[in-house]
């Protein structure tokens, strides 16, 4: 689940900590619980393309904002 303040997952706002994000695809009554139903693929493996990494845009415990380091695709 994210924290308070960070991006939500979802929408395009900051987390408000709903919990949508934690709630299954298949039953929205249901805390995801990754048991992978949702997923239709009869493949032994699926992979995503990475695009770009963000790592540390800001601290966490001061909320300032500190070097940000952006690795590129074709640097992956």
């Amino acid at each position: 689940m994210k924290q308070y303040g960070e991006p939500c997952v979802l929408e395009n706002r900051l987390c408000s900590e709903c919990g949508e994000c934690d709630r299954c695809e298949l039953n929205s009554e249901k805390i995801c619980d990754n048991c992978c139903q949702c997923i239709e693929s009869t493949a032994d493996f699926a992979g995503i393309e990475i695009e770009e990494i963000i790592i540390n845009t800001e601290d966490i415990r001061t909320k300032q904002p500190i070097k940000t380091f952006k690795i590129k695709n074709e640097n992956i």
